[in-house]
């Protein structure tokens, strides 16, 4: 079995800073601003004698009653509830407070192990750090320094000792596999609703806010047999509303969780006008090349004249996506995500798809018999074979002479013959041309001299 350890304290303790050191990643937001953290975030240990998983959790009030900080609360209560072994990190610097007080009387009725971390040590004086602390009631004190890794490893072996050595667990066995599949789009357009009612569960936050979500949540998943791993992120505003530090961060967090992901689904608002930033983010993935599919989110409140007004607005300002296929759900009633999930799995499959070199060869043959790449002054290009390149997105190599003036009209031309005689739907595509060198040319120029 694979313990799982909860990070737990009131905010700004350093709770993310030592899931990432505890983690060896950058994977969590960290910054001088409490409150910064709002779901749960898991991660593979990398740190100590076995395999176990490390959840990250939002600053914890056990007495919050509505707001945003009721939902973060409850996102802490539902990890401290599946740990099995709990880290309470305090501040040394700052001292025990009422609300570590709050939190120790909560852990000390949650039935759980808990150690008790004294974070932000460093400089000070172990026995003086943890002093004011042993009132608690949680066992000794336990001084680290999340930031520059003091104390960080005696802490984490004293949590697995329980657990004993596996040496059969590997922690690369437990990381996540099948498609990486990032939920993306603006803010408040019902990304997190669209994660949890593919969970089937309460799991990420799912607020009437924008900028709920700010860091980039990844989630293993299971459907049917197939495992996913969902990527729920901050909504991308217009660069010229992003203003706040850590809505940077947020939006290079999410810019980052697209470009790792093999699928994305483009979450747009029936309810509002397809926006340029709806464009700015489509041409991102698009750029990046990962497969797309595209969800008109609360369709279901959407009446005839918005219906109509969100079809032209796909046609004129989206038009470059036909590639993708498009969905109308609504998240927040589940309607349509299993047809969504469907398109994802498509999607994905034309992403990976192995292209024979005979047969790229004969469609590019068919291509040119049908329209021959225009004649660059007297000279033509000739495109002789071609040979797969990558996946995700499926990259084309073709070879050949005088490849260097093929306009791009052409290039889009020789995409489409292949997307339709692989029926590569859900998926971008690149053409990479290669000129073949020609061995004479340099004794043909030194003979006429």
């Amino acid at each position: 079995m694979t313990p799982t350890i909860v990070l737990v304290g009131r905010p700004n303790v350093g709770k993310s800073t030592l899931f990432n050191r505890l983690t060896c990643s950058r994977d969590a937001l960290v910054a001088n601003q409490p409150g910064l953290t709002r779901d749960r975030h898991y991660g593979i240990g990398k740190m100590g004698a076995r395999a176990y998983l490390v959840v990250d959790t939002a600053g914890f009030d056990p007495v919050a009653k509505d707001g945003i900080m009721h939902e973060m609360a409850r996102q802490a209560e539902q990890a401290i509830a599946e740990a099995d072994a709990l880290l309470f990190l305090v501040d040394g610097r700052a001292g025990r407070t009422p609300h570590d007080e709050q939190i120790a009387a909560y852990l000390r009725r949650a039935g759980r192990p808990v150690h008790l971390v004294v974070n932000k040590a460093e400089g000070l004086e172990r026995a003086a750090a943890a002093a004011d602390f042993h009132a608690l009631g949680l066992g000794p004190p336990l001084p680290v320094s999340a930031a520059h890794g003091e104390g960080v490893r005696q802490l984490i072996d004293a949590a697995l000792e329980p657990f004993g050595a596996d040496e059969s667990e590997d922690a690369g066995a437990h990381e996540t596999r099948g498609p990486r599949v990032a939920i993306a789009g603006r803010p408040n357009v019902g990304k997190s609703t669209l994660i949890n009612a593919l969970l089937g569960e309460e799991r990420v936050i799912a607020f009437d806010l924008p900028g709920t979500t700010r860091d980039a949540i990844a989630i293993p998943f299971e459907r049917d047999g197939r495992e996913y791993t969902l990527i729920d992120t901050a909504g991308l505003r217009r660069r010229g509303k992003v203003f706040e530090t850590i809505e940077k961060f947020s939006v290079i967090k999410t810019l980052q969780a697209i470009e790792k992901a093999n699928v994305v689904v483009l979450v747009l608002d029936a309810a509002q006008d397809i926006s340029d930033q709806d464009a700015h983010i489509a041409g991102f993935v698009l750029e990046t090349g990962r497969a797309l599919v595209v969800a008109i989110n609360k369709w279901d409140a959407a009446d005839h004249y918005r219906r109509a007004r969100i079809k032209d607005d796909m046609a004129r300002k989206l038009g470059f996506l036909s590639f993708a296929r498009l969905h109308h759900i609504s998240a927040l009633r589940a309607d349509g995500i299993g047809a969504l999930l469907k398109s994802v799995d498509a999607a994905y499959g034309a992403a990976m798809t192995k292209l024979a070199t005979p047969r790229l060869t004969r469609v590019l043959q068919a291509a040119v018999a049908r329209q021959a790449p225009p004649r660059a002054g007297a000279i033509r290009p000739k495109l002789r074979y071609a040979h797969q390149g990558g996946m995700n997105p499926p990259i084309i190599v073709i070879h050949g002479a005088s490849l260097g003036s093929v306009p791009d009209a052409y290039t889009r031309y020789l995409e489409r013959m292949f997307m339709e005689a692989f029926k590569l739907q859900g998926t971008p595509l690149r053409i990479q041309f290669r000129t073949a060198h020609n061995p004479y040319a340099s004794k043909a120029g030194s003979q006429s001299k």
